[in-house]
């Protein structure tokens, strides 16, 4: 009589231990630098956002004869402000964006950095920080 042999498939547990350890090692590494290029791709689209803010600016100067004032804001570029017989908008195709953390970007007229500033405070809103909590501005 023979007794037949079976032979077993499958992992240890440590096998799949290791395995698991692995994949979270790979993860630990590859995780913070994925995050860190979502975080510059956002600072790269604040500043061709206001890039294009500032060609839209600059345009209506020439047209106007200055720039808007800080009480007009960047809103005078889509709608044209009381007392401006000159406006020949809108100087932006859709409107004003919002920065790529959903605020309104902020603009100053005269600028503290030239003629005028535009700017968005990073993903942080505060004033200040680094890397992707820095302010972006057109200075």
């Amino acid at each position: 009589m023979k007794v037949a042999k079976f032979k077993q498939a499958g992992f240890t547990l440590l096998e799949l231990l290791v395995v698991m350890v692995i994949i979270g090692l790979l993860a630990g590494y590859v995780g913070p630098k994925y995050f860190a290029q979502i975080g510059k791709s956002e600072t790269k689209t604040a500043k061709a956002q206001i890039e294009a803010l500032s060609r839209a600016l600059d345009t209506y100067r020439l047209d106007i004869g200055h720039y808007p004032s800080t009480e007009q804001g960047l809103a005078a570029l889509n709608r044209q402000p009381d007392g401006e017989a000159k406006w020949q908008g809108p100087y932006l195709a859709k409107g004003v964006p919002a920065d790529p953390w959903g605020r309104a970007y902020q603009y100053r007229y005269p600028g503290e950095h030239g003629d005028y500033d535009v700017w968005t405070l990073g993903s942080d809103g505060a004033v200040g920080g680094q890397d992707a909590d820095s302010d972006v501005g057109n200075w």
